[in-house]
């Protein structure tokens, strides 16, 4: 999930699930590959389709892939598309910008069978797909990726998830943020007070919200959550290398 920092004027825009990856249903890290900001605008950015010349120019090595350190769970195979090897895929944002531009989907299979779509089909899962074209069809992704060449192979694909290397997002634009970013991020208002950290973000529509979780002098588990809304009004700096959030928020409110 990307987030541009709005202001405070209400705006409707698409609906963006807040939930993201946890286990086996989304939740806290789901939306990751989709950018917010505090500024004015859409939460969703205009979608991009790769074609098969694009995707190669891009394409590191196969032979040279490694999982990659950064890796996040974008997707979720859900089915065979098609007889010609492609393949159906649900992305854990609307607008799933992770998707369409990472030249390798790294998989792994379901952790619980029971939450696949369909049963996966017998045949040991590749470590990662090479992918010759991805495109936007309806709610789902549709692609096709080197090797896999009829209905068949794409079957033996059902249920995987699919994760994406962080380096390969699509860059942000200025004061653009994805929730990857910011979650576990510091937050501290302008008087240095330290607020807690950032462990996840909600989607209202109009704007992104951040939710802090406090931390209890006192070492409390279940210390209180704050919710900050992610505009300008509120949002003063948001500094990545230190790993920093400065807001105008009274430790009181």
């Amino acid at each position: 999930m990307r987030v541009r920092r709005g202001d405070d004027r209400p705006r409707a825009v698409p609906a963006v699930s807040s939930a993201e990856r946890g286990a086996e249903t989304p939740s806290a890290g789901s939306t990751v590959g989709t950018p917010t900001s505090r500024r004015l605008g859409s939460n969703t950015a205009a979608r991009k389709t790769r074609s098969a010349a694009g995707a190669a120019q891009a394409r590191p090595s196969p032979v040279a892939a490694a999982w990659p350190a950064d890796a996040l769970e974008v997707g979720r195979v859900v089915d065979a598309w098609g007889v010609k090897g492609w393949i159906k895929v649900q992305a854990f944002s609307p607008d799933p910008q992770a998707l369409l531009s990472a030249p390798l989907w790294f998989l792994k299979p379901v952790e619980n069978p029971a939450l696949a779509p369909r049963p996966a089909a017998e045949g040991r899962l590749p470590e990662f797909l090479a992918m010759a074209d991805v495109r936007p069809h309806g709610q789902f992704i549709v692609a096709h990726a080197e090797g896999i060449a009829d209905r068949a192979a794409a079957e033996a694909l059902r249920g995987a998830r699919v994760f994406v290397g962080r380096s390969t997002f699509p860059e942000t634009g200025e004061d653009e943020y994805y929730w990857a970013d910011l979650i576990g991020l510091a937050v501290c208002n302008r008087e240095g007070e330290l607020l807690g950290r950032v462990i996840g973000l909600l989607d209202t529509g109009p704007q992104s919200v951040l939710q802090v979780q406090t931390e209890d002098p006192k070492g409390a588990a279940d210390s209180p959550e704050i919710l900050i809304p992610f505009v300008a009004a509120y949002i003063d700096n948001v500094d990545l290398e230190r790993r920093l959030i400065t807001v105008d928020w009274g430790a009181d409110f």
